[in-house]
């Protein structure tokens, strides 16, 4: 059985123009601070700073004197023309995370110093040095410590290492010599680098630590009822060990004090972390909130006063020949561009404020004191509804996007919440939800910690009817381990 359909579709092809304006919006402080660099080493036309002439017309030169010259008209774009939301998916928004300083053109520049930092694998080959060793025995040596992944684990097995030697390296060994080199870099600072796996690991650091009562007692645990402790079975453990409480508790305390991540608190680490640059700041003055956007989001930029005489001269200019012409396209070409991106950045600097400052005022309330359980529901539609916005566009500022406020600084899409209805018939954040659940969590005996369903009826009695399994998704999401992982002794 045949059928027809009738399927209308309408589509806009981009300029590449359009797709540069719908990045830029995007971009949080410092990738939009590379990305302004870049424009500008391609563009000569675009130059910073403030016009020396402020009285200087920007539209002097006018396209319309160079109607020889075939410019499509497709590759132009004026940015109220287009709807940038509907063509770029949150996908595309870039994770950035840089680092923490707000200043506006105005404040004193100041260089701040860096101590300059070897990597971690760096430092391991360094204390290799200390110890005796073979010209083979240093190059398997230097091998397991390539071998260390961030963390300060090699989870690759003996037998691997040793294949991957004499496949890679040209070095034949065998699993006992490596199993000897691994020894050495048992040795190696931080205590418990090296290690196969975590029991290892805690295994290793015990073993450097002075011999006492509860040191023992934790090295047995470890070695010997690994399990049994990881599942926190606390019972058994004094059961089989033949132990008191008081004896387990100071064993733990001693296990709990050692760095199951070896490598990852070294401050060299090749795992690059890097700090935050808010976007916005928000102040309290006199009682009221006051906005600011980051000063670097809003360079001074002008379009090049030798380029625009260059255009005039070869306006004035009587012989034209085909080098000039060719020459003056270039030029307006790069003329279009700078005014074009200059353009889109005042697009850009207006589009976050107004998201922000519609953002600002409907979380008031929390702003003003900080209390999260005064965070009320959000949803994008609502800031989208308010400022005439696309919600892809509010989407975009909140999810790449920080703010600096009194109360530390906070990705923007924290702000928001679904909203939830409590046994008042009110609508309430799930944001206040998840801050009492936290609040009862940290002050639950931690002897007999609260199971899920027992959360549940507590928060029940406090006007929060929430369903069991609700209950388990926001304490994964406040990262937050099931009643029997929190239990002290």
């Amino acid at each position: 059985m045949l059928k027809q359909f009738l399927n209308l579709k309408i589509s806009q092809k981009l300029s590449p123009q359009q797709i540069q304006l719908m990045k830029l919006i995007q971009l949080p402080t410092q990738a939009f601070e590379q990305r302004l660099l870049e424009e500008m080493n391609e563009n000569p036309a675009l130059e910073s700073g403030k016009e020396e002439d402020e009285n200087y017309d920007n539209d002097e030169f006018d396209n319309e004197q160079f109607d020889d010259y075939d410019d499509s008209e497709a590759d132009r774009i004026e940015s109220e023309d287009v709807n940038i939301d509907e063509y770029l998916s949150n996908d595309d928004t870039p994770d950035y995370k840089t680092q923490v300083n707000n200043y506006s053109d105005d404040d004193e520049e100041k260089e701040t110093p860096f101590a300059a930092t070897i990597s971690f694998h760096q430092d391991l080959i360094n204390q290799l040095n200390t110890f005796i060793l073979s010209d083979e025995e240093r190059d398997i040596a230097e091998f397991l410590v390539g071998s260390i992944d961030d963390m300060g684990y090699i989870r690759r097995s003996i037998p691997d290492i040793v294949d991957d030697m004499a496949f890679t390296q040209g070095l034949y060994t065998n699993e006992k010599q490596v199993e000897n080199i691994l020894h050495i870099i048992h040795e190696l600072e931080p205590t418990g680098v090296g290690a196969r796996d975590l029991q290892e690991c805690l295994l290793l650091q015990l073993k450097h630590k002075t011999p006492t009562e509860s040191v023992d007692l934790a090295t047995a645990i470890i070695e010997n009822q690994f399990d049994a402790f990881a599942k926190k079975h606390y019972d058994k453990l004094i059961q089989k060990l033949g132990i008191s409480n008081e004896q387990l508790r100071n064993a733990v305390h001693e296990i709990e004090r050692l760095n199951p991540k070896p490598g990852g608190s070294f401050t060299g680490n090749n795992k690059i972390t890097e700090n935050v640059v808010p976007d916005f700041t928000i102040r309290i003055i006199d009682g009221e909130l006051e906005l600011t956007l980051n000063g670097r989001n809003a360079p001074a930029l002008h379009v090049s006063k030798d380029y625009q005489e260059m255009m005039q001269t070869y306006k004035e200019s009587k012989d034209k020949s085909h080098s000039q012409k060719d020459a003056v396209q270039f030029i307006k070409q790069k003329l279009d561009s700078a005014k074009w991106f200059i353009d889109a950045i005042k697009q850009r600097q207006d589009t976050l404020f107004v998201t922000m400052n519609a953002i600002m005022h409907y979380q008031k309330d929390y702003l003003l004191d900080g209390d999260e359980t005064r965070l009320k529901p959000m949803i994008l539609k609502d800031i989208a509804d308010m400022i005439g916005l696309d919600i892809s566009t509010v989407s975009r500022v909140a999810n790449s996007k920080y703010v600096e406020t009194p109360y530390g600084t906070k990705l923007i899409k924290e702000f928001f919440s679904e909203a939830m209805t409590n046994d008042q018939g009110e609508e309430v954040s799930t944001l206040e939800i998840k801050k009492i659940l936290q609040n009862i969590i940290e002050e639950e005996d931690k002897q007999k910690p609260l199971a899920d369903d027992l959360l549940a009826e507590i928060l029940k009695e406090k006007g929060y009817p929430i369903a069991r399994r609700t209950i388990a998704k926001y304490r994964e999401q406040l990262e937050i381990p099931v009643a029997r992982m929190r239990k002290k002794i």
